[in-house]
């Protein structure tokens, strides 16, 4: 019997969240992040809305260049702490419905179904029943994909959106992935699809179909795993995550930084991220890491020790900024980055059967 996996992802979720709190933001164009102050401002787009997207506005945008484009645009600083209540019961909500979730990120999950249901039929309507639990609990819209698998379940949900649900069945594998982009894949990104390119592969069904060896002489051995998605035979279980050795949090810009003043700004909201989930896990931790990438890939990574362990946002934040400093003063763009925490402690804890 084939696997039923799920994935859920909540349909612009900071956004959502805030038009929950203001109905009046709805229908408008609204934009989470930094303050643009008249167009000057420093810090980057986290998050925003359909409309705005429409607009020409982008995740990881500078958010004076975002005020440019839409100045009539609603501007919200994120309030962190309230996105992480609500994702918090929005994943309890599906874990109801699951035999395993993979917790993804703050809006989105992996779920296997495959003894929830009896069949592709009925798990089209059994992820109906999902988006109305999560409707009622928290009054927010979500899209599913529903799948034999992971990747298959991602790419539906992706192309669902939003507010939608797509089943594809184990018979409907290649007729659905074969004329699609190879960017549909998680993780192809802008590089790799150029170097397909080159080899006239532009779409998964041109992927699926090219001998894997020479793949290999190409993506090296990324190959193995993209060329597995691309004939739909991925088998990646869905697994709990109720211990990881890390907690990390990365944000790209979508387009390189030269502002100081703006990348000490994104770093202090990527750290006040990492906390906000430490805390969530009551998680200490001892070690802080920073990840900084310039253009050009260049990356450097440094981090500190501490003499004990500690769930403090104020030692996190300023770590960071110290571990930073060491590149300020460098003249060259930043495209993104990271912080990271090691060597937790946290009280051991069982997902519920």
């Amino acid at each position: 019997m084939p696997r039923i996996v799920f994935h859920v992802d909540m349909d612009a979720f900071y956004v959502s969240v805030e038009r929950r709190e203001n109905p009046d933001l709805n229908g408008k164009p609204v934009i989470v992040g930094a303050d643009p102050k008249s167009g000057t401002g420093r810090g980057v787009v986290m998050a925003c809305s359909y409309e705005a997207r429409e607009m020409g506005i982008r995740s990881g945008m500078p958010i004076g260049m975002a005020w440019r484009k839409v100045p009539t645009a609603v501007y919200l600083r994120p309030n962190y702490e309230l996105y992480g209540a609500v994702s918090e019961s929005v994943m309890n909500v599906l874990r109801s419905y699951a035999d395993i979730l993979e917790h993804v990120s703050i809006d989105e999950a992996f779920l296997d179904v495959t003894s929830k249901v009896r069949g592709f039929d009925d798990a089209l309507e059994y992820a109906a029943r999902v988006k109305a639990a999560v409707r009622e609990r928290e009054g927010l819209a979500c899209t599913i994909g529903v799948a034999p698998n992971k990747s298959i379940a991602k790419i539906a949900s992706d192309l669902a959106k939003p507010n939608g649900l797509q089943v594809v069945r184990p018979e409907e594998v290649v007729t659905f992935l074969d004329p699609l982009p190879v960017t549909k894949i998680s993780g192809v990104g802008t590089k790799t699809a150029e170097l397909l390119e080159r080899v006239g592969v532009r779409t998964i069904g041109e992927l699926a179909g090219f001998p894997g060896a020479e793949l290999k002489k190409i993506l090296g051995k990324n190959s193995v795993w993209l060329w597995g998605i691309a004939r739909g035979l991925e088998e990646l279980p869905v697994e709990e995550r109720p211990d990881p050795k890390s907690i990390s949090v990365e944000r790209t810009f979508d387009r390189d930084v030269s502002e100081w003043t703006v990348v000490r700004e994104t770093l202090r909201d990527v750290a006040h991220n990492v906390f906000l989930r430490a805390r969530a896990q009551g998680a200490t931790f001892r070690t802080i890491g920073i990840k900084i990438r310039f253009e050009g890939f260049q990356t450097h990574l440094r981090e500190r020790t501490l003499a004990s362990h500690v769930l403090d946002e104020e030692v996190l934040v300023n770590v960071t900024q110290e571990l930073a400093q060491e590149f300020a003063d460098r003249k060259r763009r930043v495209r993104l980055l990271g912080v990271r925490v090691t060597h937790l402690q946290r009280p051991k804890t069982k997902q519920p059967q």
